[in-house]
């Protein structure tokens, strides 16, 4: 069919769950009136058509992905969402405490087995959940709300789930991971965390969970693609219509002001969680952004059984909520890439650790780096300006949350930079006669920390994205080791007290925890800053 422009005009556009432009949907235009008009969808996923405005009930269909039918007005261009066939889900809520419950979110176009596992040392077999399938066909797809759901969620088991599928979580505090099968062979596995009733061990872990939904791009938004909203089009070719890629300018999706970051839902599935491989913790870690998230702070877990240190496993929301009181533990641990945090738990631990006591390990790289939100609604907002008022990029903070707040070096007592970022090396000792190179034997000088299970960064334990001392470090954080990577850009892990008889210890590399296998000086050290602490 040919269109002229002329006495056509954009109806509507369609696209998938990643906000691709989806060409060749057919799409039935039913009037008020009755009279309907059949349309398909161009390249660009628009259908063109000289339809009156008003109300119409459209059914969308097109091979690969679920038909639906919706009710809109017809105005300004509508955004259709179609959803692929496939296998994808999540749990809501994606934490929880032993014994609560929670329901699966799954979308499959075929039946599958759900089946539900630890993740500590082992991947622990917990129990089959069952086989789900209905008696209508393909009755398990999902549909996707039109418009950015990105911020507002997808809302899952809303429509034709009078009673949604329900599991009752664990007393015992851990990693869990679902793993849904279908006949054909699709598989996908998606994590729950679960915190204690009441606090049981001395030492507290956080999962990077607001982390995860700000790299989650599920519908076609994150912190870093599109950030601040969808644009009007679906996308065609992301090299060519994603600013991420042609915008030339560092930084350049972090210039506009704060309030023009629209929400990110948590309501999402996270692909990015999901667990290529159903390998040991000894394993690589495979993928791109695998290895800066759930998968990779795995590997710090497991590293806790095998030391035999109990901890209980938190999300971030519950460090920001109170539902974590800091001060039933000894020890609170972050790891990996913990970037984003509400201004409420970086207060909340910081007055812990120089007021109380706490004792703080962050075995991680560029962490507490921005301040969010969190709403009600299971939204975050990201304030990712990272430019001076004037828009100047000489007036740049130490970071986004050195612009709203303070530099997190006050607390961590680094701060990421740019340099060494994206390369991985070992580190070099600096003071060996510290405390925490008991028996590993290195002197100054010495190297460690040179095989990791970093797949996306390999190359050592300091990595990835690197955090160095500032300005605004305590007085007295002392230096011990270096990383040795390109351009001055190493990790430095430091550590310091607080009067109050708190203490932290920052190893400033994403890398790290995946070198607690591998390498026995970096368990070694790790291991001798945790029993110091306990003390």
């Amino acid at each position: 069919m040919l269109y002229n422009s002329r006495s056509m005009r954009v109806l509507a556009y369609v696209s998938d769950e990643m906000y691709l432009a989806l060409p060749e949907v057919v799409a039935d235009f039913e009037a008020v009136s009755g009279e309907v008009a059949v349309l398909r969808s161009s390249a660009r996923g628009a259908f063109y058509g000289d339809l009156a405005p008003g109300r119409y009930r459209v059914s969308l269909a097109k091979a690969g992905f679920g038909s639906k039918t919706v009710t809109v007005e017809l105005g300004e261009p509508v955004q259709f969402r179609l959803l692929s066939d496939g296998l994808i889900g999540y749990m809501w809520p994606k934490w929880i405490r032993g014994g609560e419950k929670g329901e699966y979110r799954v979308h499959s176009n075929e039946q599958y087995q759900l089946t539900l596992w630890r993740y500590g040392l082992k991947k622990e077999y917990v129990r089959m959940i069952g086989w789900v399938d209905e008696h209508g066909p393909q009755a398990n797809r999902q549909m996707l709300p039109d418009g950015d759901f990105t911020q507002t969620g997808v809302h899952w088991n809303n429509d034709g789930y009078p009673s949604p599928p329900i599991v009752q979580a664990p007393e015992r505090s851990g990693l869990y991971y679902f793993w849904a099968k279908t006949p054909s062979g699709r598989s996908f596995s998606f994590p729950w965390i679960v915190a204690p009733a009441k606090p049981v061990a001395k030492i507290a872990v956080l999962a990077a969970t607001n982390n995860w939904n700000a790299y989650n791009s599920y519908g076609g938004r994150s912190n870093y693609v599109n950030a601040t909203e969808l644009p009007c089009t679906p996308v065609v070719n992301s090299r060519q219509d994603l600013g991420r890629y042609t915008d030339r300018t560092p930084f350049g999706s972090w210039r506009p002001a704060d309030e023009e970051y629209r929400p990110l839902s948590f309501d999402r599935p996270e692909p990015s969680n999901h667990l290529l491989v159903d390998g040991e913790i000894t394993d690589p870690i495979p993928g791109r952004i695998q290895c800066g998230q759930l998968p990779g702070e795995w590997r710090l877990y497991g590293w806790l059984e095998r030391e035999g240190f109990d901890y209980d496993l938190y999300a971030e929301a519950q460090l920001h909520d109170g539902t974590l009181p800091l001060d039933a533990y000894a020890i609170l641990i972050i790891a990996v890439h913990p970037e984003y945090w509400t201004r409420e738990m970086y207060l909340r631990v910081k007055s812990w650790v120089f007021e109380r006591g706490g004792r703080f390990l962050y075995l991680g790289g560029n962490g507490l780096n921005c301040e969010v939100t969190l709403a009600e609604d299971a939204t975050m907002r990201c304030l990712s300006h990272l430019y001076s008022e004037r828009g100047e990029m000489g007036g740049r903070f130490e970071s986004r949350m050195a612009r709203t707040l303070e530099s997190e070096a006050n607390l961590l007592g680094v701060v990421c930079t740019e340099t060494g970022i994206m390369t991985s090396a070992p580190y070099k000792v600096i003071d060996a006669e510290h405390w925490a190179f008991a028996g590993t034997g290195l002197r100054n000088g010495d190297e460690f920390g040179q095989q990791t299970l970093h797949e996306r960064v390999p190359g050592g334990a300091s990595g990835h994205e690197t955090d160095k001392r500032s300005p605004s470090s305590p007085a007295n954080t002392v230096l011990l080791a270096k990383g040795t990577n390109v351009d001055d850009g190493g990790a430095e892990i430091v550590t310091f007290d607080t009067a109050s008889g708190g203490a932290v210890f920052s190893v400033g590399s994403i890398t790290w925890p995946s070198a607690l296998f591998p390498d026995a000086n970096v368990s070694r050290i790790t291991k001798n800053v945790i029993e110091r602490f306990l003390r």
